[in-house]
Order: C-alpha cells, then structure tokens, then sequence
C-alpha cells in the first residue's frame, strides 16, 4: 500500500512538470522547497547538464527555484559568461510577483552589473520588461542562449520572444552570476555548485 501511494505521489509531481514542444526535461536532478529541478534539459538537440539550483528568499519570504544549464558544469562565472556556448536559466515560482516587480530586479541587475551599458543594451532590456507578465505561483520562466540565435524568453509556457547577440545574453545572465546578483552570494554560490 506504501509502495504504490510512493509511485502515486512521483506520477503526480511528474504529471505537473511543465514541458514545451521544443525542450524535453529528464529526471529531477534535485529538488527545493518542493520543486523538482531536472537533472538535464534538450536545448537544440544539444543535452545541457544542471550546474546547480538555487531557491531565491527576499527577507525569509520565498520567491523562485532556479536552475543553471551548460554543456558542462563549471564553478567560474566568468568563464561561463565568456564561453559562446548555449545556456539555460529555468525559474519556477513558489508565489505570486507583479510584472513590475519583474521589470525592476532586471532595471536594477543592468545598473549594478553592467555600468556604462549602451543605448541599445538599455533597449533590449526594456524589450525584456515588455515580455514580462504577472506571475503565478508555479509559472515556469526560462531564458534560453543559443549562440547565432540569442536569447529566448519562455513564460509559462509561452514563447515571448527572442532577443539576438551575445551582449544582452551576457547581461542577463549577469544578474543571477555576476558580480552583484540581484538574489545575493549565496544564490550565485549554489548556482555555481559553489561549496563554502
């Protein structure tokens, strides 16, 4: 009777993975604050491998799990905003935030992560801010690098847009692994597989 309410209870947490057409999600590599982080993700025919999961708090009032997908794991953020190779940042919500709650954490990552950014790296951020939505406790959002292509922003399910050049992928992903990250150290620290 254990055994098959245990079976239940992992076809249950399976069946309410969000999937799209274009990815295809293996078996959960970890899981935090409930939600399950795959192991691998299918970007392009191309299997990226979870370089770590990390659960953003503000205060002690939980916000998103994020997992960080590369070709291979590396625990140097620098190398991995230099490398030209595809990458993935996947964010399930745990609560509910505002599209304009969204729209400042990205004005603020632009501003503390790349001083000096141009007119048109100022533009693709606003570009962003226009994709952004309500969110939903469960909403699943991923930017998806693919070099030669861009960035692909993914709401819940929903393809919003693709953004080209390294540049504003660069920026972006700064705001989770740069040098001041918007969730803090120690979000950058597990999503670098970073152990203290």
């Amino acid at each position: 009777m254990r055994k098959t309410a245990a079976v239940s209870a992992v076809l249950a947490v399976v069946a309410l993975t969000p999937l799209t057409a274009t990815r295809t999600l293996a078996q959960a590599g970890t899981e935090i604050a409930g939600v399950a982080v795959p192991g691998t993700v299918e970007v392009g025919g191309q299997s990226l491998v979870l370089n770590g999961a990390a659960l953003r708090k503000k205060s002690i009032v939980k916000v998103y799990v994020a997992g960080l997908y590369l070709p291979a794991k590396s625990q140097d953020a620098n190398a991995i905003l230099a490398s030209d190779g595809p990458r993935e940042l996947r964010m399930q919500f745990v609560r509910d935030v505002g599209a304009d709650k969204m729209c400042e954490a990205w004005d603020e990552s632009l501003k503390n992560n790349t001083p000096g950014a141009d007119a048109q790296l100022q533009g693709e951020f606003k570009q962003l801010c226009g994709y952004m939505q309500d969110l939903k406790k469960g909403d699943v959002m991923m930017f998806t690098y693919v070099p030669a292509t861009g960035t692909t922003v993914d709401i819940a399910g929903q393809k919003k847009g693709t953004i080209a050049g390294k540049t504003f992928a660069d920026a972006l992903f700064k705001s989770w692994i740069g040098p001041k990250p918007g969730p803090g150290e120690g979000f950058k620290k597990d999503l670098l597989g970073v152990k203290d």
